[in-house]
């Protein structure tokens, strides 16, 4: 098992290498670049000023080297833990996306919690009782989970509560904490908010995620080690809870690697519809402006992400699943 953390762990290094490489490509695919922008909107406006400065800026963050130098500068810096210079903010993007990593990991984390509450006993509950009225409902309700996309789903939800109730559901704390600093003020503030976005954002998933375990149990139990179990006496729920309920947990695993990043980019809308001051609007921000330095940071951070979630969702399949041996080779 260590060797093969270790191994998992060295692989990381060249996969994040080559993933920022394609990022950087892809963020430099298009013409033109966000102080490019700027400095037109300065000439523009005759500020020659203006103009001048960010002019040195190009020099100073390498913008007309060729690509490679430009890749090279810049993985550096991610090194040296230097995430770059948002041209937009004209900040550094360190000091920009702190407080907005925190509150997309909140999030993040409250929507895994609220899916795998919600999506477990349901999805058992479903595959027990097959063909019940109970089951239908619950079949129809994860259809219509699954065919409503968020943002309209938070768009309902905003006009709902602004119509009949004159409420604003929006944001995620309240107006004089947004840029107050960090108290225990200020995380009640969110708690007390977090609930409608986790709701909408968790909804597909967890729609999602009750369908897969209820054809998942369905198909294990119907296996010939249930009736087994069955006919020496085992009763029915000691014997689901043992042995094809963990074999049906593999999905919410499995899901682990890929759950992080496309709740933190699927979120990208409901986050602009819902006014989230998390990382969303802002890659879509920085992607639209050619903000290369702030897009990247984001998009690496989906990355990293990623690689970390498949190799938790891989250790958690091996203790688990005994039939899954991590490093072992396959034989006939």
């Amino acid at each position: 098992m260590l060797i093969y953390i270790g191994r998992r762990l060295l692989m990381m290094i060249p996969t994040l290498l080559v993933i920022s490489f394609m990022i950087f490509l892809i963020i430099q695919a298009p013409p033109g670049d966000a102080l490019t922008a700027k400095i037109n909107e300065c000439l523009a406006r005759g500020e020659m000023g203006c103009a001048q400065n960010l002019t040195k800026l190009r020099g100073q963050f390498h913008l007309d080297d060729p690509f490679i130098v430009q890749y090279g500068y810049w993985i550096l810096g991610l090194l040296k833990g230097d995430l770059g210079f948002s041209i937009t903010y004209e900040e550094r993007v360190s000091e920009i996306i702190g407080d907005r990593l925190w509150l997309t990991v909140i999030v993040t984390l409250a929507t895994i919690l609220f899916t795998w509450a919600v999506a477990f006993p349901i999805g058992v509950y479903s595959a027990v009782k097959q063909y019940s009225l109970s089951d239908y409902v619950v079949t129809f309700i994860g259809i219509l989970g699954l065919a409503v996309p968020s943002f309209l789903f938070a768009l309902i939800l905003l006009y709902f509560a602004s119509v009949f109730f004159g409420l604003s559901i929006g944001g995620l704390m309240d107006p004089e904490y947004i840029d107050a600093p960090w108290s225990w003020a200020k995380l009640a503030s969110i708690g007390a908010h977090l609930w409608i976005p986790t709701i909408i954002i968790g909804a597909s998933g967890t729609a999602g995620m009750i369908r897969r375990l209820r054809a998942n149990l369905l198909d294990e139990l119907h296996k010939q080690y249930m009736v087994t179990a069955r006919a020496k006496g085992l009763p029915f729920w000691r014997a689901l809870m043992k042995y094809p309920l963990r074999m049906s947990l593999n999905p919410f695993i499995a899901d682990i690697g890929t759950l992080l990043p496309e709740l933190v980019s699927g979120a990208v809308i409901v986050s602009v519809v819902m006014s989230l001051p998390t990382t969303g609007p802002m890659l879509l921000e920085a992607l639209a402006s050619q903000d290369m330095y702030l897009a990247g940071a984001f998009l690496m951070f989906l990355a990293f992400l990623t690689v970390v979630g498949v190799l938790l969702s891989d250790l958690a399949l091996a203790a688990l699943d005994p039939r899954i041996r991590l490093g072992a080779k396959a034989t006939k």
